[in-house]
């Protein structure tokens, strides 16, 4: 695992970014997108350098982490629709081929599996793009999901709802399942990409990075991958153990390697 300490949210945003460019110009077909938060910097950068330097992401696909169970189609709150929102509405890449699980469906069980099966179908994910909760998850895999989970129906643990409460109008309105990847199915992709800023995730990312491996930490398990890329600003990384060591490994990469 790489971790990257960055001064801000800004710079942290540029560096995935960075990351997701180079993957895109290497011939990647396949990226996996995350909502919420913490992309927000990521996605503002790649909409600029396809508007301003020419990124083309024709002819790729995308897949998301994971939905929400029951909302409708175009609720503005479905991930479906906030990916489109926030990054493909503003980039070449064909709406059609950006897919999510089917939320909508009386059997999301059934549409987690055949989620899955149709990310095995297609992928692998060349380049995933993750967050974390304040609690250590990825996707929604809460703590004490299966390191090598499938795509599945999860519920949210209160302090989740709570956290996305105000993308809604109140609590009542945040639904209390979802259809998420597996932690094992995250770890099928090429390249994880975790990006976490601010004090609040502090914790998380220390867990995450230095703790064990747990599934009480649902993050821990990228401390088995074996190409896994945190990046951190100064305020995330400030309970890590090992800050100067980081940075610098950072500092001194060989020329030729990549994140």
């Amino acid at each position: 695992m790489e971790i990257v300490i960055v001064n801000d949210a800004d710079t942290a945003g540029t560096v995935v970014a960075d990351i997701f460019d180079h993957a895109v110009r290497s011939g990647a077909r396949t990226l996996g997108l995350a909502t919420g938060s913490s992309p927000l910097s990521v996605y503002r950068e790649l909409a600029r350098r396809h508007r301003e330097e020419g990124l083309s992401f024709a002819g790729l696909q995308a897949f998301l982490l994971d939905e929400y169970v029951g909302l409708p189609d175009g609720h503005p709150e479905s991930y479906a629709q906030v990916i489109r929102t926030e990054l493909v509405n503003h980039l070449d890449l064909d709406s059609a081929r950006v897919f999510s699980p089917n939320g909508t469906t009386g059997d999301p069980f059934g549409a987690a599996a055949a989620y899955d099966r149709a990310i095995a179908a297609n992928g692998p994910v060349d380049v995933q793009l993750l967050g974390i909760g304040a609690n250590g998850h990825i996707g929604f895999n809460e703590p004490t999901s299966s390191l090598t989970s499938r795509t599945r129906v999860k519920t949210l643990t209160e302090q989740t709802r709570i956290d996305n409460a105000r993308f809604f109008e109140s609590l009542d309105d945040v639904p209390r399942h979802v259809i998420t990847q597996g932690l094992g199915t995250i770890c099928d992709a090429g390249h994880l990409v975790m990006i976490a800023t601010g004090e609040h995730k502090a914790d998380a990312i220390a867990a995450a990075v230095e703790g064990p491996l747990a599934a009480v930490c649902p993050a821990s398990v990228l401390q088995l991958h074996p190409h896994a890329t945190v990046v951190v600003d100064e305020a995330a990384a400030s309970k890590l153990q090992l800050t100067e060591f980081y940075k610098t490994v950072s500092a001194h990469k060989p020329l030729a390697q990549h994140y």
